[in-house]
């Protein structure tokens, strides 16, 4: 036994495990960083290591948690784990051997890294600004200018670092308004895209002047002369843009900085100032982040671009998948009715003629006369011609229950009784369940459905039999349907194998089987699922492994 105590009182998360990975304790401090953990095969594949040198194809000797499990020795290794909502943080993980189990301790250095980066890049700028000062006593202008470089290269360092960590344009514009509005003093700025010389505001800073997105400004000829030349315009103003009907009150600069992308003008940003703007001390910066900021929106143009295309292609997919599916089915049932047809006819010239046999036999044996010699042989004669009498009615009863169940001729919705459609498709699937499963059929008092019975007959003939292969000896299949105002449901329940956790995301994936090679195609539930589709239902399931498994279908009226 762990004493569980002085792991609780632990400030790092502690998690025991035993050599089958199961997970025999976590501490208080695991769970308020990882929360409850069920699964230990998907928790330990958000980890990974930082450097990882081992050339292997093996996955396991990539995962920090399972090189740490089947570790013989204590092990340490840095690694980076993977959150619910895809952020990365750092953990040092340690792990000791205790008898047969491992005790692992998780040692969260994400913002310890972060700190020392931040306290390394703090340390060097201070160092330099030390030196300098110690330096550069006499000379006060160029210390002002190197500081204020300083802040402009930390202005430049956080809208590059903006731009590389979001392709969403609107966060990258809103940014660059933000650090434009605090280095020349602005009190309101914002983005307008060009629509020949009229510029349609697309995003404004701050938030209060949001109601002005989606109005369409111009300016006068002095301004678009300097945005047709690609140079900053910087002007005191009385009127923020031709269209406005207010005038500033108080002294305003307005700075308006046109962004091409090689000939093509993108927009313009305009920034509103009441203090004056020394455009040489900030001339060079401006034209960075416009540099910059004509790359970001062409990207991110193109990534939205992709991104779209991206949605149309797995719209594509989905749909040649879903016509593939639905081409498959009808080419099956058009061949499988070919197929009926051929042999029902076959079938039904030899039985006709048998029958035919059976009935002058009939009457054969009636006018053979009665003594003690005969007696014996006509009583044989009569127990063997209603046996082949019985044949011929079983015989022909497939034979019309075949052309039922495709009933290629059906292709238009129409009322059916479910009922009869389950027993009918149960007559086919006789030669399955004889002597093997029990048929327990618990039907409702229903009222008929408008559907396409041949596709439904189709649905029951797949889950039926799916349900019959599952039982490997003897089982039970229950069969049960009820109907309320909106709609009828079917539910089909085995004793069989069950489903295994990991096959049940997936059994409706078209080519997926869980069969051997050769015995299932993995088209079956896919159709199924589809046809309950075309009747706008569901179809859902309930399994438990080695106790069996229940699908149910719901259908509307």
């Amino acid at each position: 036994m762990y004493n569980t105590n002085s792991y609780n009182n632990q400030p790092l998360p502690i998690m025991v495990l035993d050599c089958k990975k199961n997970i025999l304790y976590t501490n208080i401090a695991f769970k308020q960083v990882f929360g409850t953990v069920k699964n230990f095969d998907r928790f330990s594949q958000r980890f990974f290591f930082n450097v990882c040198l081992l050339n292997s194809e093996n996955i396991e000797n990539h995962n920090p948690i399972m090189f740490a499990l089947k570790s013989k020795e204590n092990f340490f290794a840095q690694t980076s784990y993977q959150t619910n909502k895809n952020e990365y943080l750092n953990f040092d993980i340690t792990s000791y051997q205790d008898k047969e189990n491992t005790i692992i301790l998780f040692n969260d250095t994400t913002f310890k890294k972060k700190y020392n980066s931040v306290l390394k890049d703090f340390l060097s700028i201070k160092k330099d600004y030390t030196e300098l000062l110690n330096e550069n006593k006499k000379y006060s202008e160029i210390q002002q200018k190197a500081q204020t470089q300083a802040i402009k290269m930390a202005l430049l360092n956080r809208f590059t670092n903006q731009i590389r960590e979001s392709v969403d344009i609107n966060k990258v514009i809103t940014s660059a308004l933000k650090e434009l509005s605090s280095l020349l003093g602005g009190f309101k700025a914002y983005f307008a895209e060009n629509e020949g010389f009229k510029y349609k505001i697309k995003i404004t800073y701050p938030s209060q002047y949001s109601y002005e997105e989606g109005k369409v400004i111009s300016f006068d000829d002095s301004v678009n002369k300097s945005i047709t030349s690609r140079t900053v315009h910087i002007s005191y103003c009385l009127k923020e843009y031709n269209e406005s009907s207010e005038r500033f009150k108080t002294n305003t600069d307005r700075i308006i900085l046109p962004i091409y992308h090689q000939s093509r003008l993108l927009g313009i940003l305009i920034v509103l100032s009441y203090q004056k703007i020394n455009l040489s001390y900030d001339d060079d910066v401006l034209k960075s982040i416009t540099a910059q900021l004509s790359s970001a929106i062409v990207q991110a143009s193109l990534f939205e671009q992709i991104n779209e295309q991206n949605i149309q292609l797995e719209e594509t997919l989905k749909e040649l998948k879903e016509t593939q599916l639905q081409l498959i089915n009808s080419e099956k049932m058009a061949s499988l009715g070919q197929l009926i047809a051929g042999v029902a006819h076959e079938i039904n010239t030899p039985l006709a003629s048998i029958s035919s046999n059976n009935s002058i036999l009939e009457k054969l044996i009636k006018k053979i006369p009665q003594t003690d010699d005969t007696s014996t042989i006509i009583d044989t004669l009569k127990e063997v011609n209603n046996i082949d009498k019985e044949a011929i009615k079983r015989i022909s009863k497939i034979v019309v229950s075949l052309k039922q169940f495709v009933r290629l001729d059906e292709a238009e919705l129409q009322l059916a009784n479910i009922n009869k459609e389950l027993d009918l498709t149960l007559d086919l699937i006789r030669h399955e369940t004889k002597n093997k499963i029990e048929i327990k059929k618990e039907y409702g008092n229903i009222k008929e459905i408008k559907c396409y019975p041949n596709m439904l007959n189709q649905v029951f003939m797949n889950l039926l039999m799916n349900a019959c292969h599952s039982i490997t000896d003897k089982g039970i299949i229950t069969i049960t349907t009820e109907s309320d105002t909106k709609n009828l449901t079917i539910k089909i329940k085995d004793t069989g194998c069950g489903i295994k956790e990991l096959d049940k995301e997936k059994i409706f994936l078209a080519g997926y089987t869980s069969k051997g090679v050769g015995v299932g195609t993995g088209l079956g539930l896919a159709i199924s699922k589809k046809i309950i589709e075309k009747h706008n239902g569901q179809i859902t399931f309930n399994s438990e492994l080695g106790k069996g498994t229940e699908f149910i279908v719901t259908i509307p009226y």
